[in-house]
C-alpha cells in the first residue's frame, strides 16, 4: 500500500518500508526554490519520525535531477534569502545547509539516484545521501563561482568526505560540468548505472535485510568519527557498539 504526500515541489511516497521523495519541478529542471529548500527539510523531518521506514531513494522528477538553486527566484525575494540564510542555533544549520544535511541526520539509508543534470545546490543534496548512483548521461556541477558564491549547502563538509581537496578545488574554482565516468572515478558517486532508481532499490533491499539499528548505528559512526583523531574515534566506535553488545545479550536471553 502505497502512501503519497505532497508539497507544492517535493514529493514523499511511502511504499512498504521504503520512502520514495522526489523533486518535483520538473519544467524548470527542478530548480531549487526557498520553499523547495523548506519542504525538503519538513519532509526528511517526517521520515525521521517514521521507525517502518527503512531506506529512502531521493531523486528528481522530468529531464533532470535538479538544476541547482533557481538563481533568478531567489533574487527575485531577497528578504525571503535573508531570512532563510540565519542559523538556527539548536542546528548549526540554515535552511539552505539543512535542506541537505537533513538527510545526513536520518537514521535510515539515503540513496540517491541522479540523472540528468546535477548542478550547484543540487549537486550538495545528493552528496549529503549516503550512496549516489547515476545515469551514464548525468552530468555534475560545483557551479556556485560562476554567480559568484562558494558551495554554502554543506558541500565543503560532504566534498570534504569524498574526494582530495585538489580535485574538489578544481571543481569549485572552475564551475565546469564533469560527466558520471570522471565523477565516478574521483569518488564523487558511487556508480554509474542506466537505472538508478533500480539500482537504488536493489541496494535498500539488501541493505533492509540487516537489523535496522545497526544499520542507523553503523552511518551515525561515520558519520561521527570519518575525520576525527585516532582517540577520539575509538572512542565513538566503543560508545556506538555497546548498547548494540547489551541488545544483542539481552535478546539471546
Amino acid at each position: 500500500m502505497s502512501n503519497v504526500s505532497r508539497t507544492v515541489n517535493v514529493s514523499l511516497t511511502i511504499d512498504g518500508d521504503r520512502a520514495y521523495v522526489a523533486l518535483d519541478r520538473p519544467g524548470k529542471h527542478n530548480g531549487l526554490t526557498v520553499d523547495m529548500l523548506s519542504d525538503l527539510v519538513r519532509v526528511a523531518r517526517t521520515i525521521g519520525r517514521r521507525d517502518d521506514i527503512r531506506a529512502v531513494i531521493l531523486s528528481g522528477n522530468g529531464p533532470s535531477f535538479s538544476s541547482g538553486l533557481d538563481i533568478a527566484k531567489a533574487l527575485g525575494d531577497p528578504l525571503t534569502v535573508v531570512r532563510n540564510f540565519a542559523p538556527i542555533p539548536w542546528l548549526g544549520t540554515n535552511t539552505f545547509q539543512e535542506a541537505c544535511w537533513a538527510w545526513r541526520r536520518l537514521p535510515q539509508p539515503v540513496i540517491a539516484a541522479v540523472h540528468g543534470h546535477c548542478y550547484g545546490g543540487a549537486l550538495q543534496l545528493a552528496l549529503a545521501a549516503d550512496i549516489r548512483f547515476a545515469t551514464p548521461d548525468a552530468d555534475f556541477s560545483v557551479m556556485e563561482v560562476k554567480h559568484g558564491l562558494i558551495p554554502d549547502m554543506t558541500g565543503a563538509a560532504t566534498l570534504s568526505r569524498l574526494i582530495g581537496v585538489d580535485k574538489a578545488l578544481l571543481l569549485a574554482m572552475t564551475a565546469d560540468p564533469v560527466d558520471a565516468g570522471y565523477a565516478e572515478r574521483i569518488g564523487l558517486i558511487t556508480e554509474v548505472t542506466a537505472d538508478p532508481v533500480a539500482a537504488a532499490e536493489k541496494l535498500a533491499d539488501r541493505i533492509s535485510a540487516r537489523p535496522p539499528h545497526a544499520v542507523a548505528a553503523a552511518k551515525r559512526l561515520f558519520d561521527r568519527s570519518w575525520h576525527a583523531g585516532v582517540r577520539r574515534t575509538l572512542g565513538i566506535e566503543r560508545a556506538t557498539q555497546l548498547p548494540l553488545i547489551v541488545r544483542q545479550a539481552l535478546s539471546k536471553k
